[in-house]
């Protein structure tokens, strides 16, 4: 059994996998196994997903297209290593990210932590300062900001079970971790910068633009909270999530 599980979906993305892939297999931690979901891609994705012959990677093929949430679902599924830990097809690690992070967690006896990421163009290379992984995360501040990012967080499934992500949510991710955190009573901080985010044009424009419905119904429908409640976490959001891409927008 592998210490760690490595959870990615893949939908056309034959433009960035081959990075993604290196990066994987460039780490100076080899004790992992990596469950890919091909969720049905009409590019050169599968093709590119065979070619590595490596016995730790499994490739899952969705019998249609579900989306990143459930594709991921269905990698967590067959999870069965320790530490779950997410990479979606255009990101990137450093050689050390799953050796820094796997000895942090046991060393420190923490069952949920983060680490810092470089904020890239589709090249790799920083247009923005690194986000800095810098405090505790627990479930009251993350309501109010998601500083948990799937490629750089890593949680114990022994102490918490597998939490899947949400069906019917576009914040599938957010609500994951909130869910996550009721049951982990804080999540610790790994101050380094170990992995790195392309920021794609799209993202940001629909980030900037049409996501606030989406995260009010994080409170609302997922969270339960009540109407009014509900509109103080999402301006709260909104705020901080201006604040973290201010060099963008402006």
């Amino acid at each position: 059994m592998p210490q760690v599980s490595i959870i990615t979906p893949v939908y056309n993305a034959e433009k960035f996998l081959p990075d993604t892939m290196r990066s994987v297999l460039g780490q100076t931690f080899a004790d992992w196994e990596w469950l890919i979901t091909d969720d049905r891609s009409a590019d050169r994705s599968a093709e590119i997903l065979k070619s590595t012959g490596d016995a730790r990677i499994k490739v899952i093929s969705s019998a249609r297209n579900i989306g990143a949430g459930a594709a991921r679902n269905l990698a967590l599924a067959q999870a069965t290593g320790r530490y779950i830990t997410f990479l979606d097809a255009d990101d990137y690690w450093e050689p050390e990210f799953l050796d820094e992070m796997v000895n942090f967690m046991k060393t420190q006896q923490v069952t949920l932590a983060y680490s810092g990421y470089a904020r890239c163009d589709e090249n790799l290379q920083p247009v923005l300062d690194d986000f800095k992984a810098d405090c505790k995360v627990n479930f009251s501040n993350l309501l109010k900001t998601c500083r948990l990012s799937l490629l750089s967080s890593m949680y114990d499934s022994q102490a918490a079970g597998i939490e899947y992500f949400p069906a019917g949510s576009k914040r599938e991710d957010h609500v994951m971790w909130l869910n996550l955190l009721k049951k982990i009573p804080v999540g610790q901080p790994l101050p380094k910068t170990l992995a790195r985010y392309r920021m794609h044009g799209n993202s940001i424009s629909r980030k900037k633009k049409n996501i606030v419905k989406d995260q009010y119904l994080v409170y609302r429908e997922h969270m339960k909270f009540s109407v009014v409640k509900s509109m103080y976490y999402t301006i709260n959001w909104a705020v901080n999530g201006y604040l973290k891409y201010s060099k963008i927008f402006n």
